[in-house]
């Protein structure tokens, strides 16, 4: 089934916020406010049905942000395609639009998070710095 890819709009925020809800409950997303979704809006991309009846019942099938920090740092956030729609090339559609973004932005470098590489290292991803540095987080009780 065909797909298109466009600039998600604050007019998309509700329907984003639904698609992105089941990935957050399976602990495959992190969980965003209404004003974190609002603010990611500004550089993100939605994918949607090419076709019109299974638009109306599937608004939206897959959605990826970019965050830009800095014109040296950017990373890409909340990349998810719906399950039945995984494998088309959805998210490296998604993923390529992301980094065009990141290029008219004039970003130098952009960091992707995530539990699986392969699609990344498949668009051009890589470890920044092999066998030398690793990152290291720690979660702090939020109070």
């Amino acid at each position: 089934m065909p797909f298109e890819i466009s600039p998600a709009t604050q007019d998309d925020l509700a329907n984003v916020s639904e698609f992105l809800q089941p990935f957050v409950e399976k602990e495959l997303l992190l969980q965003r406010t209404s004003v974190e979704l609002q603010l990611l809006l500004r550089h993100s991309f939605k994918a949607v049905p090419g076709v019109e009846s299974v638009r109306e019942k599937t608004p939206i099938v897959g959605f990826c942000a970019l965050e830009i920090y800095s014109k040296k740092l950017a990373e890409i956030q909340c990349l998810a395609v719906a399950d039945d729609f995984q494998r088309r090339g959805i998210g490296k559609a998604l993923l390529k639009r992301c980094v065009e973004r990141a290029k008219e932005e004039k970003v130098l470098e952009i960091l992707a998070i995530s539990s699986s590489d392969d699609m990344f290292k498949a668009c051009g991803f890589d470890y920044s710095l092999p066998n030398q540095k690793r990152a290291f987080f720690f979660q702090t009780d939020g109070d």
